[in-house]
């Protein structure tokens, strides 16, 4: 702005210089003040136990408005029947639970097919045990079927626990030109869960659903959900019909094994998550780990050189060869039981992320 000597400042301009320079003072004022010296790692947390019984106190909110909404999609169930009989796959999505939203269509409208329910929610699931299931589920309703047209039992055949992956798939894939009808339905609750997110997880529920004799309904709740599939998992082998859902149901099945933002993950909630996944190993894998345990708090201060554990792991019989103990450490990393750092001497050493105290409590449960 030009301003000569002896001339007057116009009203407007005037105010708006007043504006800007109050402006500016107030934000002088605002970072001159002193800053709040607390921090997030100063709240006192509660144990996890006490607070997940303090949240199932807590009343409930619009039960009548979230059951009004729950019925009103009943009357889309025999739409949803009709797309499932034309070969497509149900996906639900929207804010809130669809746990019994699904659970619902499957008993009220499903009841002429089998189901198998699978909770995508869980910490892990076993997708060669969800195959062999639902081998055995459709072998039942194809001996049922003939039994009722033909009155003569079905011979029997090999096992299908003891058959690989590729086989179940396959005899899920039958053509049965007599009957369209025949189909098992796969339920699952959270095909976007934690334990199902992985590359593999996906291409192996994709396959199952591209199979003849099955359909698939889902429910997702993650909105980076559909950047799990690729164009031809989408609309060649789920071939999915999207439904928006939402419940508003609270997620209280789906939130059971998350840990909790203000609960407190103590050393005794660390080694309780532990031992689970070192029970789910065989044998051979949980007594490396004790070894390495064993030495880690003989040891406080270093970890375990790769090739000392290869020593004791041949003296005791428990790996033949590298490759085994490979396999054993490459559980362990996945489930994040095992760090590995370096030694100064440039030697890949093994560290568990867990303080002595629990270490110790571990190994005492374990046995």
């Amino acid at each position: 702005m030009d301003l000569r000597v002896g001339e007057e400042v116009p009203m407007e301009e005037d105010d708006e210089f007043t504006l800007s320079r109050n402006y500016f003072l107030a934000k002088e004022g605002s970072t001159s003040r002193k800053k709040s010296a607390r921090k997030l790692s100063d709240i006192d947390l509660v144990d996890e136990q006490v607070l997940r019984m303090a949240v199932s106190a807590i009343k409930p909110k619009h039960e009548k408005e979230i059951e009004s909404l729950l019925k009103s999609y009943k009357d889309l169930y025999s739409k949803w029947l009709f797309e499932l009989r034309c070969g497509f796959g149900l996906l639900m999505y929207g804010f809130g639970s669809k746990k019994i939203l699904l659970e619902d269509f499957a008993s009220t409208t499903l009841t002429d097919y089998g189901v198998v329910v699978i909770n995508g929610y869980l910490p892990s699931v076993n997708i060669k045990q969800v195959v062999i299931t639902l081998a055995e589920v459709l072998s039942d309703q194809l001996k049922h079927k003939r039994k009722n047209s033909t009155g003569s039992k079905s011979r029997t055949q090999q096992p299908f626990s003891s058959q690989s992956i590729e086989d179940l798939l396959s005899f899920l894939n039958l053509q049965l030109p007599d009957d369209n009808d025949c189909f098992i339905c796969v339920v699952i609750h959270n095909i976007d869960g934690p334990s199902l997110r992985d590359s593999e997880s996906q291409q192996y529920l994709a396959r199952i659903a591209s199979c003849s004799l099955v359909r698939m309904v889902a429910s997702v709740d993650h909105v980076n959900a559909p950047l799990l599939w690729d164009k031809k998992m989408v609309h060649t082998q789920f071939n999915w019909c999207w439904y928006h859902v939402p419940t508003f149901a609270p997620y209280k099945f789906e939130g059971s094994f998350f840990p909790l933002v203000l609960a407190n993950c103590g050393n005794s909630q660390t080694t309780k998550t532990a031992l689970v996944v070192l029970q789910s190993l065989t044998p051979n894998a949980q007594s490396v780990f004790k070894i390495l345990a064993e030495y880690q708090l003989a040891n406080e201060k270093e970890g375990m050189p790769i090739n000392a554990l290869y020593t004791k792991c041949r003296e005791r019989f428990l790996v033949s060869n590298q490759v085994t103990l490979n396999s054993h450490l490459t559980e362990f990393k996945d489930h994040e039981l095992v760090k590995v750092g370096r030694h100064a001497d440039g030697q890949d050493c093994l560290h568990i992320p867990l303080p002595c105290e629990a270490l110790g409590q571990l190994l005492q449960e374990l046995g």
